[in-house]
This record gives structure tokens, sequence and C-alpha cells, in this order.
């Protein structure tokens, strides 16, 4: 797999970036998140934004394709109260938490009054078009096209080259990605040398929401923390595996980290 790194190698936020696990993540406020992402848009070089919760880290810990996808983020922000907290202990403070599907809406107000075009792919069938509608309606946001192919990671350029000429046909400068984890993020790392200017973002189950196709926690679950068990009660037969056995391993992960930072040695 040939995943050059994007021209905006040099870009930076400014602000440090806390390594956890095999995962860095910017110290970026939620409005600082979107100042940055606009710079990056009206910069016209390319690159991608990633949003790293407890199952990224723990993903990146075995899945090397993951791991290298993260390595070339151009901005990685924070979607998970678990990391958060544990940041307090750490050398890196991060102030809050930034989810991807709560950069949506507001990418798209600033989008509008910036004159951004934007292209949504992913989610199931007609969501894509649902979102596109009603932001298109609140926002008055130019959408220039989406869809919803199917993607495989190991299929190679062609399934990739005809899904990305289609985009650089409309020529978006953002481009939303939402298939899930890991696979948006290795896709989104496999093409991003052939996106030119457009910058993608992963967003996951973002589309979904917007469009009433999957159910979000209200606010005061999500602020405490317990946005996993709320969607994990919704979904459990798609979710158990992933929250129950798999994310178990970031306390493992976490100690390890803080044996680390307090001179100890990792095993």
């Amino acid at each position: 797999m040939n995943a050059a790194s994007t021209s905006t190698s040099s870009f930076s936020t400014g602000k440090p970036r806390l390594r956890i696990g095999q995962l860095a993540i910017d110290q970026l406020t939620f409005e600082e998140a979107i100042r940055e992402i606009g710079r990056l848009v009206d910069l016209h070089q390319g690159g991608y934004v990633f949003t790293a919760n407890v199952d990224h880290v723990v993903l990146a810990e075995d899945n090397a394709e993951f791991r290298e996808a993260y390595s070339r983020a151009t901005i990685s922000v924070v979607d998970g109260m678990p990391i958060v907290w544990a940041s307090k202990a750490m050398d890196v403070s991060l102030p809050e938490r930034i989810a991807g599907s709560d950069l949506i809406l507001p990418l798209m107000q600033a989008g509008s009054e910036r004159k951004w075009r934007v292209y949504l792919m992913g989610a199931g069938p007609g969501v894509a078009e649902k979102v596109a509608n009603t932001v298109r309606e609140k926002y008055g946001i130019e959408v220039v096209g989406w869809d919803s192919p199917m993607v495989k990671l190991d299929a190679g350029d062609a399934q990739n080259d005809p899904i990305v000429a289609k985009i650089r046909e409309k020529d978006p400068h953002l481009l939303f990605v939402a298939l899930g984890s890991p696979k948006q993020e290795v896709w989104i790392s496999q093409v991003a040398h052939k996106l030119g200017p457009t910058v993608a973002i992963g967003v996951g189950a973002g589309f979904d929401f917007i469009a009433g196709t999957a159910k979000r926690a209200p606010q005061w679950i999500a602020k405490a923390g317990f946005e996993w068990l709320y969607r994990l009660a919704n979904e459990p037969k798609r979710l158990w595996r992933r929250y129950i056995l798999n994310d178990s391993r970031f306390a493992t992960i976490l100690l390890r980290e803080f044996w680390q930072r307090t001179g100890g040695k990792a095993e």
C-alpha cells in the first residue's frame, strides 16, 4: 500500500500533543479545533482530521495500518472522556472532549459563512443524502455530492480510484467520511495523497445521528462519560465486543503509561 504522506506534514496547531499508547492527540478546545480545521482548509494543501477515543487507543496497539494512519493525521483531537480524565494526571492535559459527530454541524455553519464546498461519504443507503438536505436547509452550505460506496481496505486502487475521482470532480473543501473505525481512518490514509486540497475528517456515526437513523446519548450522559454505555444499551449485539472485551484493555494501557511517566519500565 502506498500511503504517502500528505503535503501538510509541516502543519502544526502550535499546541502540545498528548502521547497515550500509540496515539498522539492535540491539546485543543472545541473552538480551537474548529478554528484549526478552518485554517487547514484555507491552506488548500489537503490533510486529514481524526478524533481519538478509547477504542482507537486500543485498536492502535495491534492494528499497524490503523496506527500508521494516525501517525500521519494532520490534526488529532480527543473523543473520549476517559482519555480527558486520564490526561489530567499526565504531562499534557486535554481540555475537553471533541466528538467527530459534534464537529459536523459547526463546520457546516463555518463552511456556509466561508463558502466551502462539502462532500459526504459513508453511512447506509440514503443517509448521506438526508444529511445533505438537512444541512443545506439549515445552513445554506453547498453540499456538492454524497456517496455510500462499499469499501474494502484491501481492494487497492481498483476500488479507490473511482471513488476518489468522483470526489475530485466536485472539488470539495471538506470531505466527511462516515465508515466507522478502523475502516474510515485507514481508508482516508490510503487515499489522502490523491485528494488534492480536500481536507478529510472521520465522523463515525455522525451522519446517522443527524439523520435520526441512530440514537445519540443525551448531552448530560455524554458529558458524564457514559455515552458508550448508552450506545451499548441501544445496540448490544453490535457493540458488546467493542465496549466490553476490546476496550477493557484501555486500563492496562493506562497503567503502562503511568508507569512509564513515573520512571518505571513497561513490559
